[in-house]
């Protein structure tokens, strides 16, 4: 089976870079939300139900169903465009998620919990389309299931001296990496640039 450019490395590298990025720039320029670790948003959506503050709790569920949408989204993509010959459907998502993170550049403070939606609904399709690089499978847009992997495979590596197993456990620490990278580039973009920083994530994306 041949190799899809949609699993390779250099992809991979790029859209963890913008999967950090974007959820430096929601937490920073947009009210405090996360645009990918929807963990996170449950908390605070717990916490704010359970201080009474239901305004600022519908700040933290809209992006958490936008989410749901997108993930339900992206498997319709699938497979309603799975057999096109000369567009490959991860495509036609990636061209969804920059048209959204284009339209969230554009939209003031006031509209911050339109933006956080739209942010999340686009992470939801592409941690949903794009699952694993080199044959591994990997996150995006988030590092919780990436360090248990990647522990996992080290610890199985020191028991069994596998080389491979260590190839296997490096490549999610450099994917880890590289989020935190991403989201110190965000952090510093939406300081110096505001709103429109998020369209550097849109650009990686359109790599």
């Amino acid at each position: 089976k041949p190799k899809q450019m949609s699993e390779s490395m250099i992809l991979g590298v790029v859209l963890t870079l913008a999967g950090g990025f974007q959820d430096a720039y929601s937490y920073n320029c947009r009210g405090q939300v996360f645009a990918n670790a929807q963990t996170g948003n449950i908390v605070l959506l717990g916490q704010n139900i359970a201080s009474g503050n239901f305004q600022n709790a519908l700040h933290y569920l809209f992006p958490l169903l936008a989410f749901l949408a997108g993930v339900y989204l992206s498997e319709w993509v699938r497979e309603l465009c799975k057999s096109f010959q000369k567009l490959h459907w991860r495509q036609i998502v990636l061209a969804f998620e920059i048209v959204m993170l284009a339209i969230a550049g554009l939209l003031p403070q006031s509209l911050n919990v339109v933006s956080n939606v739209l942010m999340s609904f686009a992470c939801a399709m592409q941690v949903d389309s794009f699952r694993k690089f080199r044959g591994i499978p990997c996150a995006t847009t988030m590092c919780i299931g990436n360090m248990r992997s990647g522990t996992e495979l080290l610890c199985r590596y020191h028991i069994t001296k596998d080389p491979e197993l260590k190839r296997k456990s490096l490549h999610y620490y450099f994917i880890i990496l590289v989020f935190a990278i991403g989201a110190a580039i965000g952090a510093v973009a939406s300081q110096k640039f505001g709103n429109p920083a998020i369209w550097i994530a849109a650009g990686l994306d359109l790599f």
